[in-house]
């Protein structure tokens, strides 16, 4: 019966076995125990092939996992002392890159989008991918509409990946049948499927391998290489031809294809590029590129002790951050998986289940993969290649006339005099997408617009125009009418207001 080799014991297979000395009793126990469940959780598939994958799987979590206890048995995340701002030679500036009408390497490119997500911090059931965003179309409909006009623009074929996880590949899969008929190859695979962890016990959650959902989750988008490699999809790429991969978030909608980035990545010899734009106050908890020890590494929030944090979150010493589109060498990426040279900082995320359970999930990413490939750097691209949307007030501006839309590729209205966008913070009312729609009869001009804070029942008119900085505070037990056609200019507007048809 398949199982995961106990310590001591030459692993038939590479996943099988860590190879970490465990420097305390604690840590050995624990890992013991991990095996010994994890094993019982293997020995419940009957299908032969179906073991020998969820055996993989298990064992590159049991790999993980015994990092995580090692790591914790030290004591501390990182030495801040060693922590630098990387040399300038380690971040390209955008605007250095020569800029090209069509690169010679584009049929050489696969765009992968990471689409492991859910839309329910936005109140929206399914893939996050599939909400919309602008003009009727989803997040996933414009990415493939931009890939659809680069293939018949440039007469290439780029294909378009998406990397689900065991939430979102279902639905996806059924989604992206419309585009059946389009001008574009759509691949997906699916990322890790790895068990929660009991915080106090350190014994997996799930009691079975197709019990309650709940107890599993994907590892975070760390898990992209091996994951990639194990699906068999790598390989094909590279087979067919493909020699990088640009990867971005699937709600980034300023992650683009640039061709000049691609250029620069073939000419540079560089197998790993990261693309930072500059910090602002709302970026101060983005990973950051730093220099440890005279290697160029991603640092995340999680890493920083606590007694540092602040200084993590400081723009002046941490000028830029990860938007996490990122440009990878595919065979680079098989050599790093085939080698077992991978070893990301593991990051911890606190959970507490519907049951009240606390759980840990052991988390990995992508960008900090930069450290295991040659010649990896970042680009200081533009705020411009950095659009995501997290929430309503994110979505708030992409629908608006800061921006217009061709070929499914989002670009700042010229008419915006200013080279930022606006703060928009809106409140609880505004929080889900439903009701968000429903409190705009259109979306307001903004192209003057500075700082909009919303709190409260308020609901907006159609062709209303914001300036400056407009404060709405509608108080509780209150409701505000913003009427149709109002021009609101530096103006704090509160208490109760409605607007009567007749």
């Amino acid at each position: 019966m398949a199982s995961l080799t106990p310590s001591g014991a030459q692993p038939h297979h590479p996943h099988t076995l860590s190879t970490l000395d465990f420097q305390g009793a604690s840590s050995a126990a624990a890992a013991n125990a991990m095996r010994t469940e994890l094993n019982r959780l293997i020995s419940q598939v009957k299908d032969e092939n179906e073991r020998k994958l969820f055996q993989n799987e298990m064992g590159n979590f049991f790999i993980l996992f015994n990092r995580w206890l090692a790591e914790r048995s030290k004591g501390t995340k990182i030495n801040w002392d060693k922590v630098n701002s990387p040399p300038e030679d380690q971040v390209v500036p955008y605007d250095s890159i020569p800029k090209v009408e069509s690169s010679p390497h584009l049929n050489k490119l696969a765009v992968l989008k990471l689409n492991g997500g859910l839309g329910t911090t936005m109140g929206c059931v399914g893939p996050k991918s599939a909400i919309e965003v602008r003009d009727g179309m989803t997040f996933l409909d414009l990415s493939v509409r931009q890939i659809e006009y680069l293939n018949k623009a440039k007469n290439v074929n780029v294909p378009f990946i998406l990397m689900n996880s065991f939430n979102t590949d279902d639905e996806t899969k059924r989604i992206v049948q419309k585009y059946a008929t389009h001008n574009i190859e759509i691949l997906t695979f699916n990322q890790s499927r790895y068990p929660r962890v009991n915080k106090d016990s350190l014994l997996p959650t799930p009691r079975h391998p197709n019990g309650d959902i709940a107890d599993w989750y994907p590892p975070g988008h760390g898990d992209l290489f091996e994951s990639l490699s194990n699906s068999g999809l790598l390989d094909q790429l590279i087979a067919d031809g493909k020699e990088y991969v640009f990867v971005s978030n699937v709600d980034n909608l300023g992650a683009t294809v640039d061709e000049g980035i691609l250029n620069h990545m073939v000419e540079s010899g560089a197998e790993f590029l990261m693309e930072v734009t500059d910090k602002t106050r709302a970026d101060i908890k983005g990973g950051t590129l730093i220099d440890y020890e005279g290697q160029i590494r991603l640092l995340e929030i999680a890493q920083v002790p606590s007694e540092h944090v602040e200084d993590f979150k400081s723009i002046k010493k941490f000028k830029i951050f990860n938007t996490n589109n990122l440009w990878v060498n595919l065979k680079a990426i098989k050599r790093v998986v085939e080698d077992r040279e991978l070893s990301l900082e593991v990051i911890v995320n606190n959970k507490t289940t519907d049951s009240g359970e606390k759980v840990i999930q052991l988390e990995t990413a992508v960008g900090a993969g930069i450290k295991h490939f040659h010649n990896g750097h970042g680009v200081n691209v533009p705020r411009s290649r950095f659009l995501p949307v997290k929430s309503t007030s994110d979505l708030f501006l992409v629908t608006s006339d800061l921006y217009s839309l061709t070929h499914g590729e989002l670009s700042v209205n010229p008419k915006r005099m200013f080279n930022t966008v606006p703060l928009v913070k809106l409140g609880d009312h505004f929080k889900k997408v439903n009701g968000f729609l429903s409190r705009f009869k259109n979306p307001p001009h903004i192209l003057e617009l500075d700082h909009l804070t919303v709190t409260g029942d308020v609901t907006f008119g159609s062709d209303v125009v914001l300036k400056g900085t407009v404060i709405i505070v509608a108080n509780a037990g209150s409701h505000i009418d913003i009427p149709s056609g109002s021009i609101l200019e530096n103006k704090v507007v509160s208490g109760n207001l409605h607007i009567l048809d007749h």
